[in-house]
């Protein structure tokens, strides 16, 4: 996997900019699927860190239960990594964990997507392609904590060189925030100083002196960016 490319696909909306690259022809060495994406789309590796029997043996999985139950019964010799063995689940691999402790000197790992990143620094890859890693979970301190966790590993693999690359929808990485918005407190300036990239590199200038973006059909209300009465202050 060393200098390789690989694209991590999970359940969130931005999912669907995976399906738009690959029609447009664009190249990933390795497709790791995020649990039932598995059943979805081709892809090398899924990652499933529940044991098999969350998906065998009881519903707490929810809509994914069925689904994940069809994938980890079928023999297709493609490897789902996971906590544990299974003898119902003729695919079912097991994480490394000590080789990607040893190799990471981290432990923060507290959802699938979270070792599927430390799994590809261990690797050392040279590219990561997120899609579908949105975080948007109606239980919000679970989204909050996974992204948090996700986001510490994408900054460890920067640290490595390796290059990222998120979803344009996507609210990993604030990566779906107006360019005007992403600076806090600048954002509330006449003219906000904006982070963007160009040519591949950084740069960060006022909103006045970039020529006009063009329009979008809808921003992302981003709680703490606005003002908003009854959400952010009380009237």
């Amino acid at each position: 996997m060393r200098n390789k490319s690989i694209a991590i696909v999970g359940l969130g909306n931005s999912f669907s900019e995976y399906i738009l690259a690959k029609i447009r022809s664009e190249h990933f060495d390795e497709v790791w699927a995020i649990n039932s994406m598995s059943g979805v789309i081709y892809h090398d590796k899924c990652f499933m860190m529940d044991p098999p029997s969350r998906f065998l043996d009881q519903k707490f999985a929810g809509k994914q239960t069925n689904i994940m139950k069809e994938r980890l019964e079928k023999k297709l010799n493609i490897p789902i990594i996971s906590c544990v063995m299974d003898k119902r689940c003729p695919d079912v691999v097991e994480f490394p964990l000590q080789e990607v402790l040893e190799k990471t000197k981290y432990a923060y790992l507290n959802n699938t997507v979270s070792y599927a990143l430390a799994y590809a620094v261990a690797k050392e890859v040279s590219d990561i392609h997120l899609y579908g890693i949105d975080f948007t979970h109606k239980n919000v301190g679970f989204a909050e904590a996974g992204r948090a966790c996700c986001e510490f590993w994408l900054a460890i693999a920067t640290t490595k060189g390796i290059k990222i690359h998120v979803a344009h929808s996507s609210s990993l990485l604030d990566t779906n925030v107006p360019d005007d918005e992403k600076l806090y407190g600048y954002h509330r300036l006449d003219d906000p100083m904006i982070s963007t990239v160009t040519q591949g590199s950084m740069l960060i200038t006022r909103k006045s002196k970039l020529e006009p973006p063009n329009p979008i059909e809808e921003k992302p209300n981003i709680v703490g960016r606005k003002d908003i009465a009854g959400v952010t202050y009380e009237e």
